[in-house]
């Protein structure tokens, strides 16, 4: 599970032209707040639910680029679609490590 080259950069032009913040600084904020998601959610045996999993992506990435909080909240903020089609994505590879049961399909008729 990762995001291409194209979707990050499709998700820094638009967060670029959506705030004013330069291109550069939400490159790196974007690059290590979904690296980190990535991350996390492949290699963590821990459960997490959305909102606890984008709250520590929010904290780690504030840590990691040293850039003020309210910033890095708003530049992962606008770039909440790629955050939730990477959450969404790793409910159903891993619905384990988000806490679901590997049975959990919404909407699935009985066998």
């Amino acid at each position: 599970m990762a995001m291409t080259e194209q979707e990050i950069n499709r998700a820094i032009q638009y967060v670029t032209a959506s705030t004013s913040y330069g291109r550069d600084l939400v490159a790196e904020i974007l690059h290590i707040g979904l690296g980190e998601l990535v991350t996390l959610a492949t290699q963590s045996s821990r459960q997490f639910d959305r909102e606890t999993l984008l709250e520590y992506v929010s904290q780690w990435t504030i840590r990691r680029t040293g850039q003020p909080e309210p910033l890095v909240r708003e530049v992962l903020g606008c770039a909440g679609r790629w955050l939730d089609d990477l959450y969404e994505e790793v409910a159903q590879r891993r619905p384990e490590s988000l806490g679901l049961s590997p049975n959990d399909d919404e909407g699935a008729a009985p066998v």
